[in-house]
């Protein structure tokens, strides 16, 4: 058991996740740890740890306290009694400053003013009740220092009433990441996940230009965001969309390889959850997205949980998936994130090996199967007689034998053909227009060229993110690719391509253009 517990210590990507997270974010997380000791007082290594962590902080108390601790002192020194006083103070000298805008956004008259234009609120503010820039801006000091503080409480107010009428874009994005931990903090799942859309929102709308800063904002955001995805239920599907989504799963394999643990134990787990519309095509894409990620990034990262999937998808080593998945339970108890889905990740574990097992074996001996799922031979025979029931499996349990036989109707090989080549002709269609854009692209105006892009783009993210990952029909991608060619071609229309075309036919590529005409 010692040796289980030092393996999973080992695996522990805690050092890797803490340049990622708030300082005020890693503090559950080295509470997590001591939890995991066990013990009646934290050892002096968690409190230096926590001290170094919070020293900066105006949490003067609490800080004060650990210093005490560390140095056998009976009660905390004189100077964090002054800093203590010093942060009343500062305190109360903010409180003033914001008084009077908090006691205008809380008068109901005030806010049914109010209209979702940011200048226009701050200049009625400022004509009808004196409110200056200085006076927004110190909201959003005052949340900082309520932050600091750890009145996270307090400071989502603040930096909520900030965001409202501050129109300088640098605070606001600032405000939203520091609403976003302050809600984290306060276990205020649901307007987390809202923020979460907002800083997504900010990282793909105000970093455009600016691919490096993207990633990096990208990869603070995945790392924040586990903390909803494992601790409220409707954040799940929404969070493993977003991971999977091509700038996100991009974002993972090229900074940030360790959360394919965490994508991959989502994913897994997902199998016991309740499917909704398409929800099972849903899953099955996601796990052969999963298979398809950890294989590539194999050399990068591993550890117990990507290696189960891998022994069980890739490599089809049902021995190694059932060693794997012992390992992956410990690494799963012993992480902040994971612990509450051990049990979850077991089970939804077992009937992946079993149904993998099932596919591939035409008669399977009940005592081996128990065994490889790590269960009895009287389990594993409830766990096969429930697999049947769930999964409506053609088989037939041979009680006398001890065995049960798989029915595995052979599949057509033309319909294997059929299946293979699904779609074929229409991608062929988008790589041809997208060959025929570029050429086009040379001839068009800067203006023209303007609208053609904006269509591509908002066509070709459609196509990626549904037609790509499986999620929509080969024939709403035929109808949505005609709908986009015909609009395309009204638009550019309008701004003289006729005139365009003319001019075009003279070097041979009136072809490129009246493809991009309306087809009536």
């Amino acid at each position: 058991m010692a040796a289980t517990a030092d393996a999973a210590k080992q695996q522990s990507i805690l050092p890797t996740l803490i340049p990622y997270l708030d300082r005020h974010l890693v503090f559950p997380l080295l509470q997590f740890l001591e939890d995991q000791e066990d013990v009646d007082e934290p050892s002096l290594e968690h409190t230096k740890l926590k001290f170094e962590l919070l020293k900066h902080t105006n949490m003067t108390d609490f800080v004060g306290d650990l210093f005490a601790k560390i140095n056998n002192l009976d009660e905390r020194p004189e100077e964090y009694v002054q800093k203590r006083d010093e942060v009343l103070k500062k305190r109360e000298q903010l409180q003033d400053e914001c008084s009077k805008i908090q006691d205008l956004l809380a008068d109901t008259e005030v806010v049914n003013n109010l209209r979702s234009d940011k200048v226009q609120n701050l200049n009625y503010l400022k004509e009808n009740h004196g409110v200056t820039v200085e006076m927004v801006d110190a909201l959003y000091e005052f949340g900082q220092f309520q932050y600091s503080c750890g009145d996270y409480n307090s400071a989502s107010e603040l930096l909520y009433q900030f965001r409202i009428l501050s129109t300088d874009n640098d605070k606001v994005s600032a405000a939203t990441w520091g609403k976003l931990a302050s809600d984290i903090l306060t276990t205020n799942w649901e307007s987390a996940m809202e923020e979460v859309q907002k800083v997504r929102e900010n990282i793909d709308t105000r970093l455009f230009s600016n691919p490096l800063a993207q990633l990096e904002h990208r990869t603070w955001l995945i790392h924040w965001s586990l903390f909803p995805f494992f601790n409220y239920e409707p954040a799940r599907d929404q969070l493993t969309d977003l991971f999977f989504s091509p700038t996100y799963i991009n974002t993972i394999q090229t900074a940030c390889p360790w959360i394919l643990r965490y994508l991959a134990a989502a994913v897994i787990t997902n199998r016991n959850r309740p499917a909704g519309k398409n929800g099972q095509n849903s899953y099955q894409k996601q796990l052969k997205d999963l298979i398809r990620i950890v294989r590539q990034e194999t050399y990068e990262y591993t550890d117990p949980v990507c290696e189960f999937v891998k022994a069980l998808y890739v490599d089809f080593d049902f021995e190694e998936a059932q060693k794997k998945l012992g390992e992956a339970d410990e690494i799963l108890r012993s992480d902040f994130f994971l612990v509450a889905t051990s049990e979850a990740f077991k089970d939804a574990a077992r009937h992946l090996i079993s149904e993998s097992y099932c596919k591939i074996h035409q008669r399977i001996d009940i005592k081996d199967l128990s065994k490889r799922l790590g269960l009895s031979e009287d389990e594993g025979e409830k766990w096969i007689v429930n697999l049947i029931r769930d999964t409506r499996v053609d088989a037939k349990i041979d009680y006398k034998e001890g065995t049960v036989v798989m029915n595995h109707p052979p599949q057509s090989v033309y319909q294997q053909v059929i299946e293979r080549t699904k779609g074929g002709f229409f991608r062929t269609q988008v790589l041809s227009a997208a060959v025929a854009s570029e050429r086009m692209s040379a001839s068009l105006a800067p203006e023209c060229n303007e609208v053609k892009e904006r269509y591509d783009s908002c066509f070709l993210k459609w196509y990626s993110e549904k037609y790509l990952r499986g999620t929509a029909t080969t024939d709403e991608c035929e109808l949505l690719f005609a709908k986009y060619k015909q609009c395309l071609g009204r638009a550019l229309k309008e701004r003289g391509i006729d005139k365009m075309l003319d001019e075009a036919r003279a070097d041979n590529r009136e072809n490129d253009l009246e493809n991009m005409k309306p087809s009536n």
